[in-house]
């Protein structure tokens, strides 16, 4: 089978961050034995849209840029058009067409119906939010596509909302590393994901430092809770201590040294950071919603807490940092969990069934 997979954002380069998780499973689905080409930003002209700090952030900077966008869908349908052909997308193509276009977020799939071929469309998040802001335009794409693929049950009702034919929950895989050892003393929390409202920064920033000074219920005095911030963004400079992006080959020693990891996201499609804090045996506090409810069992692998509130953020992290036998036994059994309902095999399957029920007999 050949697939062309359309994204607006994949990485460029190895230290890349950009869409790291369509990579990886791009990766996954050719070890399968599918053949893909990829078609993003990268390959044609985007006219400054993509990358930096997304097509939507990068359109809240410079509202004027809204006046590119025709021309940014053009040149990707031109270029989704060229390599569903056989004609290669924005590279000498195999001259083979596609049997179907997997299209990664809403805004890739006027490009693959452009295509003509068969669509799979996979919705990440901030797209449904958008489509959800104006659902008269995105009912009729979605409803176009054959097979609506989402991350979580969230998700997936969003997408049924939105009018999708057949929708699949297929969660984002993760690879299981080796045993971690203890995290490092004193114990720190670490946040790891875009700076940004939607992610919760601000509010965890005010659960770190909030009452410090101040005595809680039992006369202690309270203190500002060891904060590590991994990540970039919009609200970069209201974090001055953040270590900005770093690859993802690189963020295992981060989670390893870490006693908790913190996502307290008010809004998340599925939450890649949170998996790998599992992965690496680290007790979650995030926010109860989205994704993050299909990953984190409340009392069990983590403690979920009500999204936007700083007071039970701080509570959660203070019942953790504070218990070290709790950590260990969530911790364990977060890393049991990721290992057993989030393998790589299992999502790699559940695309390949995706596109045979996309494009049956192709």
């Amino acid at each position: 089978m050949r697939v062309v997979v359309l994204t607006t954002s994949y990485p460029r380069s190895a230290s890349d961050v950009a869409g790291g998780f369509v990579r990886d499973a791009v990766e996954r689905l050719r070890a399968a034995g599918i053949e893909i080409e990829v078609v993003s930003p990268a390959s044609f002209r985007h006219f400054g849209l993509a990358y930096g700090s997304g097509i939507v952030g990068n359109l809240r900077a410079a509202p004027w840029k809204l006046l590119l966008v025709p021309l940014f869908l053009a040149s990707f349908c031109r270029a989704a058009r060229r390599a569903a052909a056989g004609g290669g997308g924005g590279a000498p193509g195999s001259g083979v067409p596609a049997d179907l276009v997997h299209a990664h977020w809403l805004v890739s799939v006027l490009p693959a119906l452009w295509s003509g071929r068969p669509t799979v469309l996979q919705l990440w998040g901030t797209d449904v939010e958008l489509a959800r802001r104006v659902p008269w335009l995105a009912r009729p794409l979605v409803r176009r596509a054959r097979v609506v693929v989402c991350a979580s049950q969230a998700l997936a009702a969003a997408a049924r909302d939105l009018g999708a034919r057949e929708v699949r929950v297929i969660p984002s895989g993760i690879d299981l590393p080796p045993q971690p050892g203890p995290p490092e003393e004193p114990p720190h929390v670490l946040f790891v994901g875009r700076l940004s409202r939607e992610k919760g920064i601000l509010e965890l920033l005010a659960a770190v430092a909030g009452g410090a000074g101040a005595a809680d219920a039992a006369g202690a005095a309270r203190v500002a809770i060891p904060l590590v911030v991994v990540g970039d963004g919009p609200l970069r400079a209201q974090i001055p201590g953040a270590l900005g992006f770093i690859p993802n080959a690189e963020l295992g020693p981060y989670y390893e040294r870490a006693a908790v990891v913190c996502c307290p996201s008010l809004r998340e499609g599925f939450g890649v950071a949170c998996l790998e804090a599992m992965a690496h045996g680290r007790p979650v506090v995030a926010g109860a919603v989205g994704g993050l409810l299909d990953l984190v069992e409340d009392g069990v692998t983590g403690l979920l807490v009500p999204p936007g509130d700083a007071a039970a953020l701080r509570a959660a992290l203070e019942r953790l940092l504070g218990d070290p036998e709790l950590r260990a036994r969530m911790g364990a059994a977060a890393r049991e969990r990721a290992r057993e309902r989030f393998s790589w095999d299992a999502a790699t399957a559940g695309v390949v069934a995706a596109y045979g029920a996309a494009a049956p007999g192709r």
